[in-house]
């Protein structure tokens, strides 16, 4: 018995080192605390990215950013449910919808301290009432971008956009929502119209326009005009803003028929994974240096007065693109939630693009 104690022990001792040294492999080798992140699901430029940076930097949190083209396609991801973003940046009638289909959260505002810096006037519109769901980002308008040396007379009116001297010499916002909208202004109607008269209207202008349209772009239309491959597109002011500081050639107006104006907001969807994360990124972007550097990057109009003081408001207002004068702004007009009408517009839409 002695004999086979003696060769049970060593084998013992073996077996309690191999086990030691095997948990020590794995504390050595096991990865270290998985990194926090968040997922930013945002329009394309639309944000400066050394921002993303600066953020990684001072957080220590991970930004993975995508970029969508329309508020249809954040839309219809978003809705689908199959992808789940922690921010996410909707325009005004977006919102609204997004509120109503409970995809968006209330917002923590005890955790967002910088939204003093946010002018009140932009809080509690109509797309959010409550100033619950959403934290304004940019502002802007729709209008004309045109080229100065190839239009010798300023455009003052949307039917510029019919006019035969700018044929296959035009570009299209690729929005249904925007497009649409300014056709039924183009009809004299009202850009919020359910009628189908009215959008019957809109549809047959769009389909006499399509001929003379070169392309129905939406980040394109920057490079393009900008290169003087059209004399004439409908454009967002931040998008006009950019492409003037590059040409000097290139001029903005909003037609004296009137426009849209839009606000763009941040928001939590209901099935974000890091709250807290999109809470501390929303309260960056909501400081005015980092609103300044945004603003000096997509070209928009901002919210934020801290970020307008520090960059100087004088200078900030000189811009007649993104402060355009009062009586321009009492023609212009938000987007709503148009319900199920929405399918109509949809419809519509395919229509005119079909084929293109």
């Amino acid at each position: 018995m002695a004999k086979n104690n003696k060769k049970i022990v060593p084998i013992a001792i073996v077996c309690a080192l191999i086990a030691v040294a095997a948990v020590a492999a794995f504390l050595l080798t096991r990865p270290s605390k998985e990194k926090e992140t968040i997922s930013v699901y945002n329009w394309g430029d639309y944000i400066d990215t050394a921002c993303l940076d600066l953020f990684e930097q001072e957080t220590g949190i991970e930004v993975i950013y995508e970029v969508f083209e329309t508020n249809e396609d954040m839309y219809a991801k978003i809705a689908e449910g199959g992808s789940s973003y922690d921010v996410i940046i909707p325009s005004d009638y977006m919102v609204e919808r997004m509120i109503e289909e409970q995809l968006l959260q209330k917002i923590n505002w005890d955790n967002i301290p910088n939204i003093v810096n946010i002018d009140p006037r932009f809080l509690h519109e109509d797309y959010d009432p409550e100033a619950a769901y959403s934290v304004p980002y940019t502002w802007g308008t729709m209008g004309i971008l045109y080229n100065t040396k190839r239009v010798t007379t300023p455009p003052t009116s949307w039917q510029t956009l019919l006019d035969p001297a700018y044929a296959n010499d035009m570009l299209m916002l690729n929005s249904p929502r925007d497009t649409l909208g300014i056709a039924l202004v183009m009809c004299g109607h009202d850009l919020n119209s359910t009628d189908p008269a009215d959008l019957e209207d809109a549809k047959n202008l769009l389909l006499e326009q399509k001929p003379m349209v070169l392309a129905y772009v939406v980040d394109e239309v920057k490079d393009k005009m900008i290169a003087g491959e059209a004399s004439v597109a409908l454009v967002w002011s931040g998008d006009a803003t950019f492409c003037m500081d590059e040409s000097d050639d290139l001029d903005y107006v909003v037609p004296e028929e009137g426009s849209n104006i839009f606000y763009d907001s941040i928001c939590i969807p209901a099935n974000a994974r890091n709250v807290s994360g999109a809470e501390k990124f929303i309260d960056f972007l909501c400081r005015a240096d980092i609103a300044a550097m945004n603003y000096e990057y997509v070209g928009y109009a901002i919210p934020n007065t801290a970020a307008i003081e520090l960059m100087g408001a004088d200078e900030y207002n000189a811009s007649p693109v993104n402060n355009p004068p009062q009586e321009v702004l009492d023609k212009c007009h938000v987007f709503k939630y148009l319900g199920d009408d929405t399918k109509l517009y949809d419809q519509i839409w395919t229509e005119i693009i079909s084929d293109f």
